[in-house]
């Protein structure tokens, strides 16, 4: 079975955007592949290294978020990045497979850095690739589910995992390499939700998401509150559905709901005969359906926090066994397994 590697910096509570471009599609992959979830929390370092203090609890909620949309630990590996000190020195080693020019040109660099409000990358946010590689070669994901934007990130373990089978592969069985050169498998029907004002993504920084998490009361304020057409004033004027965020989500939400209904709306909406509150009404009501189970399944995962802290500590050992097995043969087949020869 093939293997693939994801996860989330645990930065916020995960929200819609999330599942609609990943976790709904990972509740799909853990069944038919051998999945491995990491908790990427030496990742926050390169835009947050000030937050640490808050890394326990969003790691905690991270999991509940996790567990309340349908990942199974019993089917996947969740793990704690940190836990594994094997991963920092893959990445030393790997560092020196990529130049840094190369590390410069990747695309997310600036978005990151404009996001966050940096002027000069640190060492480590120019190296996030290369942590990222580790990552993904120390269980040897053959897959790695992204978007569009870290495809990038992708094809820089592509080059650094052939590089280091082309210069330590060579004591290896015919055939054989020390890691696979794994993939980018991006889903061609997984869209983005924009933010709730209007913006092209939904995002914590930006702080216009609703939350898996989000009470019904909140999740009425925030849709009550969307951005809608700008250049309609009045309900009963003709309005815009395409790229309107109310609509995205009662597409994107639509096995929630009637699909008759929101073609109705859709219709009337751009005729001037429905006005914006009736839809943010309808979207409230689609959205509960798909909520309310999800805060059900989390309301009973919180009362036994001791079940979480043994997800995490049996999937980061298993984890770490991993990382020990690939670090072993990364220093074979360098030949710096002074120790053991």
């Amino acid at each position: 079975m093939k293997r693939i590697l994801t996860g989330d910096r645990p930065t916020g509570r995960l929200h819609l955007g999330h599942y609609v471009g990943s976790l709904k599609n990972r509740i799909r992959l853990q069944d038919e592949y051998e999945a491995f979830f990491i908790i990427a929390d030496l990742h926050t370092l390169t835009t947050r290294p000030e937050k640490t203090g808050e890394l326990k609890d969003s790691i905690h909620q991270l999991v509940l978020d996790y567990l309340s949309v349908g990942i199974d630990p019993a089917k996947c590996t969740i793990y704690i990045q940190s836990q594994i000190p094997e991963v920092a020195e893959l990445a030393v080693i790997l560092g020196n497979l990529v130049t840094v020019p190369r590390l410069e040109k990747m695309p997310t660099l600036k978005d990151v850095m404009r996001d966050a409000q940096i002027q000069t990358p640190s060492y480590g946010l120019l190296g996030y690739p290369v942590l990222q590689s580790a990552d993904i070669l120390m269980v040897k994901a053959n897959l790695v589910p992204v978007g569009k934007d870290q495809a990038s990130h992708i094809e820089v373990t592509r080059e650094i995992a052939r590089e280091f089978n082309r210069l330590y592969g060579e004591g290896l069985p015919a055939g054989r390499q020390v890691f696979p050169i794994p993939e980018a498998l991006i889903p061609g029907d997984i869209g983005t939700l924009p933010g709730t004002d209007g913006k092209a993504k939904m995002s914590k920084s930006l702080g216009n998401v609703i939350n898996l998490s989000d009470s019904k009361e909140e999740v009425k304020k925030k849709v009550m509150g969307m951005f809608t057409d700008p250049k309609r004033v009045h309900g009963d004027e003709p309005g815009e559905v395409e790229g309107n965020p109310v609509f995205v989500y009662l597409d994107a939400f639509a096995e929630h709901g009637d699909p008759k209904k929101i073609e109705d709306l859709k219709r009337r909406y751009r005729e001037g005969t429905v006005g914006d509150v009736e839809v943010k009404e309808y979207l409230v009501e689609v959205l509960e359906k798909f909520l309310e189970p999800i805060r059900a399944i989390r309301a009973e995962f919180e009362k036994k926090p001791e079940l979480i802290e043994t997800i995490l500590k049996e999937g980061t050992a298993r984890a770490r066994l991993e990382a020990q097995q690939t670090l072993d043969e990364v220093r074979r087949a360098m030949k710096i397994d002074y120790f053991s020869q």
